[in-house]
């Protein structure tokens, strides 16, 4: 707790039942405040925040909403750089804002500062709740503990998992006193979240995340991994088209189809994830070393030579 804004944290065990928790959480604030007509929550095109009714509503994708309607109601999308449109969307019935950081699934996009500022602003004009998803970006991700100091704006809510439990299942929602007040005893629960081996799985992964020098370690390695990405760009211009993220939360967009390049990669005995506008995810591990970061660069480079050369095949078959 000491490493973040927070005063309470209610431990779960993943990215969903977090985000679960701080929907939950901003609805119960505005109904413990006499207001329960205050439910809906505006959340932002491209967003990915779990896959339970609630959050696959939230995130508004009807590739994961479809064949499980009526979708539940209280969520609204918009773009977030539709400034004019967000700041209408607020009326009696708003709750809160719940953005990702940099949305991962959405394209590897990193939210401008100044549009979470204005979200900061405009909640605190308005008494809503800003609650920010770091469940990819969070527990040094982008270099920093979570992504939202870099940008210098600061939730009232955030929901972690991932990264925290180094490969177990472990979640958690983190609030400020305000925030979680009507959050009493019995509100919430789960069977398993808070158990010993999770704890203790999560209080090890703080211990090196946290440790002197850990963190501008992963950032000196990200400017590695971009500065030989930016090589490969320059070498298949036509495979590769950009590099996005932050840290080691890297996107590549793609001149060629993402499954494509998935596909060749899985040839190369290397694992990429797809995402949103055409790109796809590098995660790699925060403690891999600069060997290895070479290693996945060759592989990567193989791959884009696999896909240029089936190209002319095509051509002339």
């Amino acid at each position: 707790m000491d490493a973040t804004f927070a005063d309470k944290v209610f431990f779960a065990n993943s990215g969903a039942e977090a985000n679960e928790c701080a929907i939950k959480m901003a609805r119960k604030f505005h109904a413990h405040g006499g207001h329960p007509e205050r439910y809906r929550i505006l959340t932002f095109e491209g967003a990915f925040h779990g896959r339970t009714l609630a959050t696959i509503a939230a995130g508004g994708q009807q590739k994961y909403i479809d064949g499980f309607g009526p979708k539940v109601e209280g969520f609204d999308q918009l773009s977030i750089d539709d400034t004019t449109g967000i700041e209408a969307w607020v009326s009696p019935e708003s709750a809160a804002f719940m953005i990702e950081p940099i949305m991962a699934e959405g394209g590897v996009r990193t939210v401008p500062p100044q549009r979470l500022r204005l979200l900061r602003e405009l909640a605190d004009k308005h008494g809503l709740l800003l609650i920010f998803d770091e469940v990819q970006t969070g527990v040094g991700r982008t270099g920093r503990f979570f992504a939202h100091e870099k940008m210098g704006v600061t939730p009232d809510i955030m929901s972690v998992a991932k990264g925290i439990g180094g490969g177990f299942p472990l979640g958690a929602c983190l609030a400020t006193d305000h925030a979680a007040r009507g959050m009493t005893v019995g509100s919430h629960g789960t069977t398993f979240g808070g158990n010993p081996l999770a704890m203790a799985c999560g209080n090890a992964v703080l211990d090196v995340v946290l440790a002197p020098g850990f963190l501008q370690e992963v950032e000196r390695k990200a400017l590695l991994l971009k500065q030989r990405l930016a090589e490969l760009t320059d070498k298949h211009p036509g495979v590769f088209s950009e590099i996005r993220g932050e840290g080691l939360l890297i996107g590549l967009r793609l001149e060629v189809p993402n499954t494509e390049f998935t596909t060749a990669a899985r040839e190369e005995k290397l694992l990429v994830v797809p995402a949103g506008d055409n790109t796809v995810r590098l995660l790699p591990p925060l403690v891999a070393t600069d060997a290895d970061i070479g290693e996945a660069v060759r592989r990567l480079d193989a791959t884009a030579s696999r896909l240029t050369e089936a190209k002319p095949r095509q051509a002339a078959e």
